[in-house]
């Protein structure tokens, strides 16, 4: 998909609240300093913050800060029951940990990990980018401009559902976000 100048660009965080986000679970999403913020709870479970919308084909570009633990994700086409979400994530973790690779959550597990030459791209501890481009069933990730991983599946192609930030299980994660953009083919 290239993305023309026929593009709609949206804004999924407008740096002060959680408008148009949904929070599923008991672990922590908050705002500070403009930033989106999620932190390990007291059940220390999984959690997501769901966009209220249902999204298709697009590029999804934002910018994540890895503090503590950092085990996080970005999940597209993707539906929530509880704490249980079906769907792909494009995964955000500490280094040696598959960071841009694609895992189906409730499905067949890994898709595909980026090379292991690529970990070096994460900055970890520092602000990084990541670009998602979704079209039919092509996924494509990229991190601070290296692309991470391609991939075609009928079954993305088939997905339907919105896009969700993870935190990970286990206690002690705290990740940033901010700059979440989205641009939609017309």
């Amino acid at each position: 998909m290239a993305v023309s100048m026929m593009a709609q660009e949206i804004s999924l965080f407008n740096g002060k609240d959680l408008s148009g986000w949904t929070i599923h679970g008991t672990e922590k999403w908050f705002v500070e300093d403009g930033l989106l913020v999620c932190e390990s709870g007291p059940d220390k479970g999984y959690g997501y913050l769901v966009t209220d919308k249902h999204y298709k084909d697009f590029d999804l570009t934002l910018e994540f800060k890895q503090e503590a633990d950092g085990n996080s994700g970005v999940f597209i086409r993707s539906t929530v029951d509880g704490t249980t979400v079906s769907g792909w994530q494009v995964e955000v973790a500490p280094p040696g940990h598959n960071t841009g690779g694609v895992y189906e959550s409730y499905g067949r597990g890994w898709l595909i990990k980026p090379d292991p030459a690529k970990d070096n791209v994460l900055k970890e501890g520092e602000w990084n980018t990541m670009k998602i481009r979704l079209s039919g069933g092509t996924l494509v990730s990229w991190l601070n401009g290296t692309e991470m991983v391609r991939i075609t599946d009928n079954k993305i192609a088939e997905g339907e559902g919105a896009i969700a930030l993870q935190i990970h299980d286990g206690g002690g994660i705290r990740v940033k976000w901010r700059n979440i953009k989205l641009s939609i083919p017309q």
